[in-house]
């Protein structure tokens, strides 16, 4: 059984959703100023880098971030390789080999490849679920879909795309580092910081399986 580290590296070089705030990490006492520990202070968005979304992110009633149910984001998943898509749709979707009843999919693409250079400007051309795909999820009773890029949606349509799958109650996991990650079964456990009334949540993500 190999364990697979999914997550994005927080630092100040890590790129940001547009007009999100930069990361920001600050020593604020330091054990070589005399103090008796290290501390560090974070300012960031709470969609900075693997994260996950919650209703409330697009839904003005919708749930927030710390009412989420954990096993929605703790068991089985598969990982979809689509290395030559421009975005992912309903008819490649059907036609992939995600095995029947799947609950949680997980779509790598060459956005996987970004994350290579963590401080790359950010690309507006990154590889979006459609909203015809996304249908096909509800559709199909998944109930979590994690990309490997900091928005499941197109830039040019926020806000199809995840009204789609958060109206659902579908758990959206944007920021995934997948490049090391073939194409399979794994089991997945993605635990969000339990932010009160946040719209999302940075995640530690991880995969085990062969």
């Amino acid at each position: 059984m190999r364990t697979y580290d999914i997550t994005l590296t927080i630092s100040p070089d890590l790129v940001v959703w547009p007009e999100d705030p930069p990361v920001e990490l600050q020593r604020v006492s330091r054990i070589e100023d005399g103090a008796v520990s290290n501390v560090t202070r974070m300012n960031m968005s709470a969609h900075t880098g693997t994260h996950i979304d919650a209703p409330y992110h697009f839904l003005r009633d919708g749930q927030t971030v710390e009412d989420i149910d954990l096993d929605l984001l703790i068991g089985r998943a598969y990982m979809l390789h689509l290395p030559d898509a421009n975005k992912v749709t309903a008819d490649m979707l059907e036609n992939s080999p995600i095995p029947p009843r799947t609950k949680r999919i997980l779509l790598k693409t060459r956005n996987s490849d970004l994350w290579a250079n963590p401080r790359h400007k950010f690309k507006k051309d990154y590889v979006p679920l459609a909203p015809d795909g996304a249908q096909w999820m509800v559709d199909r009773g998944v109930k979590l879909v994690g990309v490997d890029y900091l928005s499941v949606a197109a830039f040019d349509d926020v806000v199809t795309t995840h009204d789609i799958l958060l109206s659902a109650g579908v758990v959206i996991v944007e920021g995934l580092s997948l490049a090391e990650v073939s194409q399979g079964r794994y089991t997945l456990y993605c635990l969000p910081l339990k932010l009160a009334g946040s719209d999302g949540a940075p995640a530690r993500a991880i995969l085990t399986g062969v």
